[in-house]
């Protein structure tokens, strides 16, 4: 039965929620929003330091309708934190998980050291089952994938795949995916690092391979140069309200992508990430336009020489950090 007429007028008023935006993973049928949290450096902290806008920034996500966390074990204490606030939330066997393989073992194809790092994985996140694992950085991936398919035979593991965030390895990422070799690849792309275009992204489409980005944002680079800068205001008819939206409907326009991974540790940031979530999407007239204007901004074309995370130094000071120091005073 259907409220009555009195009280419908007495209750308050609550806005519907916005659609998400979602694609499906390739040739898979499952749909996911496209966009992501990741965790890379954000989410890795020294054991014992304050984690709440770590905390904020998940909520904020999922809250918002995500629910695509991507992290690895070579993260350093990001797995740990990813875990804990799932967890905590109640949300652990509602998320997507997407994690990484790092591994080469004692001899070929042994896979102990990559079973090791899978089930430390599961405790670490408190799940029964990975959805998708990439073989990461393609280190060792003539044994890994195989080793990948099996887990998913046996159960293991839904999805696998390969991830890069080079462009050097482009090419063989590629090769992986003409030859049905992986469901879903994660690879770097951004409206200044466009050579995922070249072929990858094709690739992926023509298999039916669905298609992660890494650094869409640029580490930060791309905020650097626009910083203080007002949006076009041709941008406005795609919702865009801030730069971060910019940047990442761009990489969302292209029909190819699936789901762009955005990574912060402040809660701000995470709120206007979030906007991309809703919304028109540019066409590729709009993202040519897009780059026009981005290529007029001083700075733009020489990116590449930009530190990550520029004036962040003193950020994301976790174990990752801590052992790079450590072996940079060794080498001094």
């Amino acid at each position: 039965m259907g409220i009555t007429s009195a009280s419908a007028q007495s209750a308050p008023a609550t806005a519907p929620p916005r659609p998400v935006l979602t694609r499906t993973i390739g040739r898979t049928g499952e749909s996911l929003p496209v966009l992501g949290l990741g965790t890379f450096l954000t989410f890795d902290m020294l054991p014992g330091a304050p984690r709440e806008p770590l905390r904020a920034v998940t909520k904020i996500y999922i809250d918002a309708g995500v629910r695509v966390v991507d992290t690895s074990p070579l993260y350093g204490t990001g797995e740990v934190s990813v875990g804990n606030f799932m967890s905590c939330m109640g949300v652990t066997d509602q998320m997507f998980v997407s994690n990484k393989i790092w591994s080469t073992g004692d001899y070929l194809a042994d896979e102990s050291h990559a079973l090791r790092s899978y089930e430390q994985s599961r405790l670490r996140l408190w799940r029964d089952k990975i959805d998708l694992l990439f073989c990461h950085s393609l280190v060792n991936v003539d044994v890994v994938l195989p080793t990948l398919r099996a887990w998913k035979k046996e159960g293991r593991v839904r999805y696998i795949g390969a991830s890069v965030h080079e462009n050097d390895y482009h090419a063989i990422l590629a090769s992986l995916i003409e030859r049905d070799l992986v469901d879903v690849v994660q690879v770097n792309y951004s409206i200044f690092n466009r050579g995922a275009e070249d072929r990858v992204l094709k690739a992926a489409q023509d298999k039916g391979v669905g298609v992660f980005i890494n650094m869409g944002l640029e580490k930060g680079r791309l905020h650097k140069i626009t910083a203080g800068r007002p949006l076009p205001d041709f941008i406005r008819e795609t919702g865009a309200s801030n730069w971060s939206q910019f940047f990442l409907k761009w990489v969302i326009g292209n029909p190819a992508v699936t789901t762009v991974l955005a990574a912060t540790s402040s809660p701000d940031h995470a709120s206007e990430n979030i906007g991309a979530l809703h919304g028109a999407l540019p066409d590729q007239e709009m993202r040519q336009r897009m780059v026009r204007h981005m290529e007029g901004i001083p700075g733009f074309t020489s990116l590449a020489s930009m530190p990550w995370y520029p004036d962040k130094a003193t950020m994301y000071q976790g174990v990752i950090r801590r052992s790079q120091a450590a072996l940079r005073q060794r080498l001094s």
